[in-house]
């Protein structure tokens, strides 16, 4: 089986700093040791460092059986700008002058977003016959609405009238729908007009423990110990890993870390990620030595940290792309048996109150941030009870060998049922 992975914003395998694959680069590793074709079309610009990996468009062949297509944007700064909406219509319409000259895929998996590349590899396959399974990871453009003031979302919805056209169109025109949610997938169909049928699945964020050697845990261990982060440090250690920009707010941790200090209780917060908005945190955390900014960390300095953690702070802004979705950070946390302290309401909230494996606050409520990690601090029983329940969970659900295992014997299925492939 031949596979088209569309999808920017990943890390990429090839990325420098043992950077963590998600969804789509643990999908194309398993489906190339299977056996399978894969080429993955992702862009020069790395998003969460923010820097670009090549100059111009670049292959890359990983394995003998995985090209890596890194399209050429223009790149960005801030994840809200139109300078990011600009890149990503210049990396579409690199992905259409290139894929003109490629042989076709037998199936196409696409994630939205971005919206002008789920519309330029829909039409792809529309004018081919190549069957797109549209995988919906983030709610574009409806989600842009919230970071508009009230007065001004009238104007707001028609400037984003070509983003929702390009969302309806290739929601419409692709051949199945799947997502991270169930309240995506069904997103998703409301924006087709249709209702599911058996190829509409939904696939939760599988994540890979990875393999991480004896000398590489060592040497991250050492690397928190030199930085005075170890297991006697305190009490309560809480973990975040992440970009500091405008989904998290970090704020709010910090408040809460003040409030515990007040109280004499004994919490470390250790932040890790890189972004816009760290120097302002670092700022407002100046006068407290329980929050330490690591800066941006790799797979190994990840493992070590939550090793020795009790806690992951899951501290999302509200927003309509969380209320029902489990994202993949909490995810990462569950891997390695840390309840979730979470401010995500809806589906995620039910979760963690159904399997018993973290707790939620309000989105932006400090004092209802530290209530809870107080009660978690003063519970160690109720915190063990815990964490045994984000292992058992996240091996009963959350096993990347699992899920995406799944996810390649449903795209094989669909290249049989559209007369893709023979075998």
């Amino acid at each position: 089986m031949k596979v088209w992975l569309v999808t920017v914003g990943e890390p990429l395998p090839t990325d420098s700093g043992g950077v963590r694959l998600l969804r789509v680069g643990i999908l194309a590793n398993m489906l190339s040791e299977a056996g399978h074709e894969v080429v993955w079309w992702n862009s020069t610009f790395d998003h969460s460092q923010k820097k670009h990996r090549a100059s111009s468009n670049t292959d890359i062949q990983y394995k003998d059986n995985f090209l890596i297509k890194l399209l050429r944007g223009c790149g960005y700064s801030a994840n809200i700008s139109l300078r990011r909406i600009w890149d990503h219509l210049l990396v579409a319409r690199q992905f259409k002058k290139l894929s003109r000259n490629m042989s076709k895929p037998d199936v196409i998996l696409c994630s939205l977003p971005t919206l002008e590349l789920s519309w330029a590899t829909v039409s792809y396959g529309r004018k081919h016959g190549v069957p797109v399974i549209l995988d919906i990871r983030d709610l574009w453009p409806d989600l842009f609405l919230e970071h508009v003031p009230a007065k001004l979302r009238f104007v707001a919805k028609l400037l984003l009238l070509p983003m929702k056209w390009m969302a309806i169109h290739s929601c419409r025109r692709a051949t199945a729908i799947t997502g991270c949610a169930p309240d995506f997938v069904e997103w998703g169909l409301n924006l087709a007009n249709r209702k599911a049928n058996p190829t509409d699945k939904y696939f939760p964020f599988g994540y890979s423990v990875g393999k991480i050697s004896a000398t590489e845990l060592e040497s991250a261990k050492t690397k928190w110990q030199s930085k005075g982060i170890t297991r006697n440090r305190a009490d309560l250690i809480a973990c975040f890993f992440g970009t500091l920009g405008a989904q998290f707010d970090i704020e709010t941790v910090i408040e809460s870390a003040r409030q515990l200090k007040d109280k004499n209780a004994s919490a470390l917060f250790v932040i890790c990620g890189a972004g816009e908005s760290l120097e302002r945190y670092k700022n407002l955390a100046k006068d407290l030595d329980s929050v330490i900014f690591p800066g941006w960390v790799g797979a190994a300095d990840i493992k070590a940290l939550m090793d020795i953690s009790d806690v992951g702070l899951a501290p999302y802004y509200e927003s309509v792309g969380f209320k029902g979705n489990i994202p993949n950070k909490t995810i990462e946390y569950l891997s390695a048996g840390l309840p979730v302290v979470s401010s995500l309401r809806g589906y995620f909230e039910d979760f963690l109150r159904e399997q018993q494996c973290g707790v939620s606050y309000a989105a932006g409520d400090s004092q209802a941030l530290t209530a809870q990690l107080l009660s978690v601090l003063n519970n160690k029983s109720e915190l063990s009870k815990m964490k045994n329940n984000a292992s058992s969970v996240f091996n009963e659900r959350f096993k990347a060998e699992n899920v995406y295992g799944d996810m390649i014997k449903y795209l094989h299925k669909i290249s049989l049922a559209s007369g893709s492939i023979n075998n």
